[in-house]
């Protein structure tokens, strides 16, 4: 049997899913932009807060939305107006949306022998700086022995329509990353400037298996297919969406036993290059899903 707990944490409200003896489990925060803090799957220790690896600074497993990644200098153009966003990245950038520290609420939850789900959601009825639209970002988490899915669904509620891209910003852990290794299709790779902006789309054929080794990353893929493989030595993982057109960020931070493997529908700076950006119509909704499952 699957259960459900809603509790107070460092006073902050959680969520946590979980089979009866725990051996697979999910944890949630939703006052950090109903994202997955914690997952464990069949025993296997996936997704884990680290101490000193600070949310607001890590996004750790954040839904990035209207953007993923960077807008450059906060700024765009849509439908011949011009924006200007808050650069929250050190007062460079505009960095990974607009929901990552926004409250959620708890719709719908179920829970029976074989998963667990809870369906959380925000709405947006203000008009936030350099995105002045109205929306509702609908999460849905469902958690079964072996698997975790995120189900996301964006609908628009204002009168005008809106750019977007979406992203997912988990972070993976591995007790020998150096031993660790990625498989996934692709034969272009997004070069950056010095800020990490896109530049230009280059030729990048890759291998059978992508080794992280000592390699510091912060690289962005194009891919030509929906799933990605992660293996360390304690584990291995198939990530997949429901999505045709995909991007992949991946990200090694210093000193930390940690892989940011991040889904997206855009790159950096997609609201001025127009790289996977999408356009949203009023009443209209967006779906998407990303799946986590052990091998």
């Amino acid at each position: 049997m699957f259960h459900i707990f809603n509790v107070i944490k460092d006073g902050m409200s959680i969520i946590s899913l979980q089979n009866s003896d725990r051996s697979t489990a999910a944890i949630i925060s939703l006052d950090q932009g109903g994202s997955l803090q914690e997952l464990t799957l069949l025993g296997k220790s996936i997704m884990k807060e680290i101490p000193d690896f600070n949310y607001n600074a890590s996004y750790a497993s954040a839904v990035l939305f209207p953007f993923a990644n960077r807008i450059e200098n906060g700024k765009y153009t849509f439908n011949n107006t011009k924006f200007q966003l808050d650069c929250n990245e050190k007062g460079l950038n505009a960095l990974h949306g607009l929901v990552y520290n926004k409250k959620f609420e708890i719709v719908h939850t179920i829970k029976s022998s074989s998963y667990a789900s809870v369906t959380i959601v925000y709405q947006e009825l203000e008009e936030s700086l350099g995105f002045p639209f109205k929306y509702n970002i609908q999460l849905k988490y469902t958690l079964t022995n072996d698997e975790i899915s995120l189900s996301v669904t964006v609908k628009n509620t204002d009168v005008n329509p809106f750019p977007f891209t979406l992203g997912w910003h988990p972070y993976f852990l591995s007790h020998d990353l150096q031993n660790s290794s990625l498989r996934f299709k692709s034969d272009k790779k997004i070069v950056f400037d010095e800020n990490l902006i896109t530049n230009k789309i280059e030729a990048y054929k890759t291998n059978a298996v992508f080794n992280v080794e000592n390699n510091p990353l912060d690289d962005c893929f194009i891919l030509n297919a929906n799933t990605i493989g992660f293996k360390t030595p304690n584990y291995q993982l198939e990530i997949s969406t429901n999505q045709k057109e995909n991007y992949v960020q991946l990200y090694t931070p210093e000193n930390l036993p940690l892989i940011a493997i991040e889904p997206m529908t855009g790159v950096s700076n997609s609201f001025n290059n127009s790289i996977g950006l999408q356009v949203l119509l009023p009443n209209r909704s967006y779906s998407l899903k990303w799946n986590v499952k052990i091998k």
